[in-house]
């Protein structure tokens, strides 16, 4: 599978939220690094097709996703900063809810949800509201919706905005579990996040791709001790 992102652009009035960006994604985990404003909300919402591009091509396996439709976005598995969530739902009643709207089977949602909380820790709360849970749980939930229908591309942003340390840890090694055989976006600023676990790592500023490569790349190029050594090298004015 490849998600091939050619030369693409997002103007919103005055402002080039994304100037001619171009990366070829392929399975593994893709680190998004970059100040607000850098242009990396821009691009998720255009791989997920949220917003209208105003120049360039993204293409699934040679295929623009503009014709794919329902098929590409049920491809599409989305964790959002957020935590909005229904706080008298209990875990399985607000996952078998999300499963409804994404249209899974009520038996193949069933069978998924019991595996993915039981992957993520969550089985012996599962009936337990959502609003007794720590941020940490309810990070593991939104992990857990997002990944409901199995999709192949997972956007995940600031999956752990928020968390101690000890969950910040737990929800890393779930991404990295489960990104075996995805492409998966991971867009933070908390750089110690994809140190560990990041394919390549894709700086940006202002709208434009600086620089991208594994982190022990990154590492030589820059002479950097450490990623965030690199990220202030080159991001540190932002």
């Amino acid at each position: 599978m490849e998600l091939l992102i050619q030369n693409l652009s997002k103007r919103y009035g005055d402002k080039l939220a994304l100037d001619g960006f171009s990366y070829a994604f392929t399975p593994g985990i893709y680190g998004i690094l970059g100040a607000n404003g850098a242009g990396k909300t821009t691009l998720m919402n255009l791989i997920t097709d949220n917003v209208k591009r105003d120049q360039g091509t993204i293409l699934l396996d040679g295929k623009d996703i503009l014709g794919l439709g329902a098929s590409y976005r049920a491809l599409l598995g989305y964790m959002p900063q957020q935590q909005g969530m229904y706080p008298d739902f209990s875990a399985r009643a607000f996952l078998l809810y999300m499963a409804e709207l994404k249209g899974l089977p009520r038996r193949r949602a069933e069978g998924q949800i019991r595996d993915l909380l039981g992957i993520v820790g969550l089985s012996d709360v599962a009936h337990k509201r959502l609003g007794g849970f720590s941020g940490g749980m309810k990070q593991r939930v939104l992990l857990c919706q997002a990944l409901l229908g199995e999709p192949k591309i997972l956007i995940l942003d600031e999956p752990s905005a928020g968390l101690d340390p000890k969950e910040r840890l737990r929800i890393r090694h779930y991404i990295a579990e489960m990104a075996r055989d995805r492409i998966v976006f991971l867009t933070t600023h908390i750089v110690s996040d994809i140190e560990s676990i990041a394919k390549d790592v894709l700086l940006m500023k202002a709208g434009r791709l600086l620089t991208h490569g594994a982190p022990e790349e990154l590492l030589l190029r820059y002479e950097a001790a450490d990623l965030e050594d690199v990220y202030l090298k080159l991001l540190g004015d932002d």
